[in-house]
């Protein structure tokens, strides 16, 4: 059995990653048309790698991780002869994905999200009708090494996820970014302010992970009325920042939406 990378670009590597963790690089082949990346991979991670795809079996794994315009171009001539689909790419779906590899429904859509590279990641998985318990226990563990994986009741939850966990980092960026940009106002310098939002944002995470509160607990308890951080949330309030992280949710999902039909 080999799982089989169609595209060798950051979200493949990120995977090709996870399962050179766990000393499982025999089992990967990179299909790139590119030789620097293909040879970049193959120094990196030990996995073999080609221009093009050679003949799958039922046995096999094909992820298919180039871009969802470049998607259609890529398929052709791709026989899969029973292997086992796995798609990173988003706005397509498993209607379309079929089209263009001959009619298969032995298909997997995945979305994971930059963390993956380094294990952290979280992975949203959706099983098309048909496909069995052993396919997804398969990508279950091709996916688990990046991260935490979540299995979807419905293929239009892939857009859900996409506005939480799939753009999620961005969002955590901007937020630190911000409060860098802040701390610069404040008299800081690049670097110190850069240390001071990484280290209050890994700090805040590790203390919701270790108590078990929830976040609006977590935040009271910092909050007394009065104060000076009453100051600053009674600010973010009155700007309706979470309301803002919220519409920003609801337009990723919507786009991710629009994308889709696009490739409908």
């Amino acid at each position: 059995m080999t799982i089989y990378f169609l595209g060798g670009g950051n979200m493949a590597a990120a995977i090709v990653a996870g399962l050179h963790r766990e000393g499982r690089q025999g089992e990967v082949h990179v299909v790139n048309r590119g030789a620097e990346k293909r040879e970049k991979l193959a120094k990196r991670y030990g996995v073999r790698t080609s221009e093009t795809l050679p003949p799958l079996s039922a046995d096999d794994t094909l992820v298919l991780a180039v871009k969802p315009q470049d998607m259609e171009q890529a398929c052709l001539g791709v026989q899969t002869n029973g292997a086992l689909v796995i798609s990173v790419a988003a706005g397509l779906g498993v209607d379309t994905l079929s089209r263009y590899l001959g009619g298969t429904r032995r298909i997997i859509r995945t979305m994971p999200n930059t963390p993956s590279q380094i294990g952290m990641g979280v992975s949203g998985l959706y099983a098309a009708d048909g496909v069995g318990e052993a396919d997804k226990i398969k990508a279950e563990a091709m996916m688990r090494p990046s991260g935490a994986v979540v299995w979807l009741g419905g293929e239009a939850q892939i857009h859900a996820i996409t506005g939480i966990s799939g753009s999620g980092p961005a969002y955590v960026f901007y937020l630190m970014n911000a409060l860098q940009e802040a701390a610069k106002a404040q008299g800081f310098e690049e670097s110190e302010a850069r240390a001071l939002s990484l280290a209050t944002f890994k700090g805040a995470v590790a203390l919701a992970e270790q108590t078990g509160e929830s976040f609006a607990v977590l935040q009271q308890n910092v909050t007394s009325k009065g104060g000076t951080t009453h100051a600053a949330v009674e600010t973010f309030k009155h700007h309706r920042v979470a309301e803002a992280i919220g519409l920003g949710v609801e337009a990723c999902v919507a786009r991710s939406q629009e994308i889709a039909t696009q490739f409908e």
